[in-house]
């Protein structure tokens, strides 16, 4: 699957369809019937994504699908005002106990994210990235970018929480509940998801940044592990010095 396909998948199921199923099917299946196919067609799609399509367990995936576990069994808690609002957060409260706990244990979960995206495939290639990744300049990058999402993942949360208990007044089970559900998720899986957008975009940058200044310049016909592998041939060469004067050297003593 594409990309761009895998993306657009990604929108409709995660976002769009719930959206429509809470406007247009609450009369025809009732409200909480309703809200249940709402609510659980986006954990189906990331279930059916992680086992059968990316079909993957690393630090990504696990993530993703310990969000969409803690969503789907707090889809069967009905519940409104306060705890509809809390329970819709939980998605953003899950991310800043990863990422900020992470800073606390000192192994930023951002540098996960960052190896699994440059994909090494052989150990060679991990070995080398470990070693990159423990530059004094990368370990800042890592740092301060898994900060910022943490900020930016508690700052989305407390508005998600804030919009919620502003717009969803109705009690639960009634068809109202459903529609002020569907206005609320109209605002915040858009307007809250660009901020977040924009805080992956800087921490990737800061993280990629800090690693391209510790390689070599690159030539037109080098990619990055070609990079990587000078890097190392370098680092090799300047701890091991070839011995310059071998015969003047076993004559020492002389």
């Amino acid at each position: 699957m594409s990309r761009s396909t895998k993306l657009t998948l990604d929108i409709l199921l995660g976002a769009v369809v719930p959206i429509l199923i809470l406007s247009y099917l609450t009369d025809p299946l009732g409200a909480v019937p309703a809200y249940l196919l709402s609510a659980l067609i986006p954990v189906g799609w990331v279930a059916v994504d992680l086992l059968f399509i990316t079909r993957r367990l690393n630090v990504i995936t696990g993530f993703l699908g310990l969000n969409a576990v803690a969503r789907g069994l707090l889809a069967f808690w009905f519940v409104d005002g306060a705890l509809y609002a809390f329970k819709d957060s939980v998605g953003a409260i899950l991310a800043v106990l990863v990422f900020g706990g992470s800073l606390f244990v000192g192994r930023p979960v951002v540098r996960a994210f960052a190896e699994q995206s440059l994909d090494p495939r052989t150990p060679e290639q991990e070995s080398a990235l470990g070693r990159l990744f423990s530059e004094r300049s990368v370990v800042r990058a890592l740092f301060w970018s898994t900060a910022v999402l943490a900020v930016v993942f508690a700052v989305t949360g407390v508005a998600n929480f804030v919009l919620n208990l502003w717009i969803v007044t109705a009690p639960f089970g009634a068809d109202a509940f459903n529609v002020q559900v569907a206005q609320v998720n109209a605002i915040t899986r858009i307007a809250l998801a660009v901020p977040e957008f924009v805080a992956w975009g800087l921490a990737l940058y800061l993280i990629f940044h800090a690693i391209h200044t510790q390689l070599p310049t690159a030539t037109k016909d080098q990619n990055f592990w070609d990079l990587v592998a000078e890097r190392e041939a370098e680092n090799e060469a300047r701890s091991d010095p070839p011995n310059r004067n071998p015969i003047r050297a076993e004559g020492s003593n002389e």
